[in-house]
């Protein structure tokens, strides 16, 4: 019988004690199903409560099968050998116990029907291009993409009743994507995957989304979820409108029935004194009118609340109206300025043949190339991170560099300080707008960057960058959409649109690279590839 992974009423409180999200119910069925939403929003969160590894603060997660969980992280002291982040070291363990003797049942229990585990790991590590790597081989060796693969080839030898999968797509070049889609479409049990990536995401069958209203689910892929949600959005921003004209006609209602009972307690006291009544009776009429006028205000006020609520929650089922924003740096490139000069320049590592390069105007391009080629290291080079092993390089202009490690740094520091840390004339008014552009608003912006999501973090160090003091000539952009979520990264997309001064990027996205429209002006370059060039001219 197949294994469902059922949410029932789960909720997530974090320590500062804001509510992560609530009250989840929902039910999957063993299929291929992407998990989309903001960052910050919880889905790393919610993958280790699908996977066990965490406890809900509500609620649980009901499954009748095994589940494999492959992080967004792989960090070294989490798994410190090839065996831990293949998932099979306590096999491993428990396989050399018994060959030494043990008649634990635990052991055995552990081992179940993975006798030739050790064989099908070589065989996975042969099959990735690994010879040189076995069982016991220090992971802080081994490349990002490295670690990735081999994680990912541990989930499939797991033979799990579902796997989770945080991001797998990281650090992974254009085959090795060709390869994960593949793999996918051939698992034949539960599988979780969450992620941005369009590419991958063309081959779900469902898609999750979890915001700030909870989690829904669509059927289909990315692009028939894409589709649905723009049609949903359309109705609630049409419910919206109309929710607001029916308050704005009731409101004008209320205003004029008010008016019309003043007018008629005025006449009513005219009426009284012209008449030649009482005191005693003037002021009994008096104080029902008040009464009456008390309780008129008192419903008035009770119908302008309700008016605002519904106005509330038909605003609630909408996406944000503020758009996710990066606005492009004042830097534009005119048009014959030198940027770039790179001459027989040897690089360090990867890339083995000499490379030559020349960059005027604001020319765009993107570096694409197997893992292990060079691209990353290129671009560390041109930032003078690192020094070239022999040749010259000449930058003429001013560089900002984002490499794909970037958000991790300085976590002490809060959004804001990061920001003013880069550009000390902005004011921390500017810096706090240009924050909550991007969705980092209110208090995170001055919680330690630590604590926010990695996309979120990643946000941060891009805006840093563009918004520095001396806005930068030429952008190093080293992988920068493999921890944005889709918003972000459209709205990163948008900006580069806008961008005036000159690109090199290093991206596996098809979709992303197709999207900031390289090469604008006709250049005869605009794509460089590292392993079948080293010559290249963008003028």
């Amino acid at each position: 019988m197949p294994a469902l992974l059922q949410l029932d009423r789960l909720s997530c409180v974090l320590p500062d004690g804001r509510a992560l999200f609530s009250d989840l119910q929902l039910s999957f069925a063993p299929q291929r199903i992407g998990l989309v939403g903001d960052n910050g929003v919880g889905k790393s969160v919610l993958a280790r409560l699908l996977a066990g590894l965490a406890q809900p603060s509500a609620g649980a997660v009901r499954c009748d099968g095994s589940v494999h969980y492959v992080p967004q992280e792989l960090e070294p002291h989490c798994y410190p050998t090839v065996a831990a982040l293949a998932g099979m070291d306590a096999v491993l363990v428990a396989l050399e116990r018994i060959a030494a003797g043990s008649v634990d049942e635990a052991d055995y229990a552990l081992v179940g029907e993975r006798w030739d585990a050790p064989v099908r790991l070589r065989q996975a590590l042969d099959e990735l291009d690994l010879r040189h790597v076995d069982a016991g081989t220090p992971t802080a060796r081994l490349s990002g993409g490295e670690r990735q693969r081999i994680a990912l080839q541990g989930a499939w030898l797991s033979q799990a009743d579902w796997l989770v999968l945080d991001e797998p797509s990281n650090h992974l070049d254009a085959h090795q994507r060709a390869r994960l889609v593949a793999q996918m479409a051939r698992w034949p049990r539960g599988l979780l995957l969450v992620s941005h990536d369009r590419g991958l995401l063309a081959h779900v069958d469902m898609i999750a989304e979890l915001s700030p209203q909870g989690l829904r689910s669509y059927g289909g892929n990315y692009a028939l979820y894409a589709q649905q949600r723009a049609l949903e959005q359309a109705a609630f921003a049409a419910a919206l409108q109309a929710e607001k004209a029916v308050a704005r006609r009731e409101q004008r209602e209320a205003q004029q029935q008010a008016e019309r009972q003043q007018k008629r307690v005025m006449r009513g006291e005219r009426d009284g004194r012209e008449g030649n009544q009482s005191k005693l009776l003037l002021d009994a009429r008096k104080e029902r009118s008040q009464d009456s006028q008390g309780k008129l205000r008192l419903r008035a006020q009770e119908a302008q609340q309700a008016r605002r609520q519904r106005v509330m929650d038909a605003g609630a089922r909408c996406a944000p109206e503020a758009e996710r924003l990066l606005l492009a740096p004042d830097s534009a490139v005119p048009n014959g300025k030198l940027i770039l000069e790179l001459r027989e320049l040897v690089l360090p590592y990867g890339q083995a043949r000499p490379l030559n390069l020349v960059m005027s105007g604001p020319c765009r391009l993107a570096v694409t190339g197997d893992n292990g080629s060079g691209k990353s290291t290129l671009l560390r080079v041109i930032a003078g991170q690192l020094a070239p092993a022999g040749g010259a390089l000449r930058s003429h202009a001013r560089v900002a560099w984002l490499d794909q490690h970037a958000g991790g740094r300085d976590g002490e520091l809060s959004a804001v300080q990061r920001l003013q840390a880069r550009n000390t004339l902005a004011a921390e008014g500017e810096q706090r707008t240009r924050l909550a552009l991007l969705g980092i608003a209110g208090a995170r912006a001055t919680l330690p960057s630590r604590l926010l999501s990695g996309g979120e973090r990643m946000k941060v160090a891009l805006a840093a960058e563009l918004y520095a003091q001396a806005p930068p000539q030429l952008l190093l952009l080293d992988e920068p959409d493999n921890h944005l979520d889709l918003a972000s990264l459209q709205a990163l997309e948008r900006m580069l649109g806008h961008y005036q001064g000159a690109l090199l990027v290093v991206s596996h996205d098809q979709a992303f690279l197709k999207a900031i429209n390289l090469d604008p002006q006709g250049l005869t370059l605009h794509k460089w590839q590292l392993n079948e060039k080293s010559h290249a001219r963008c003028l």
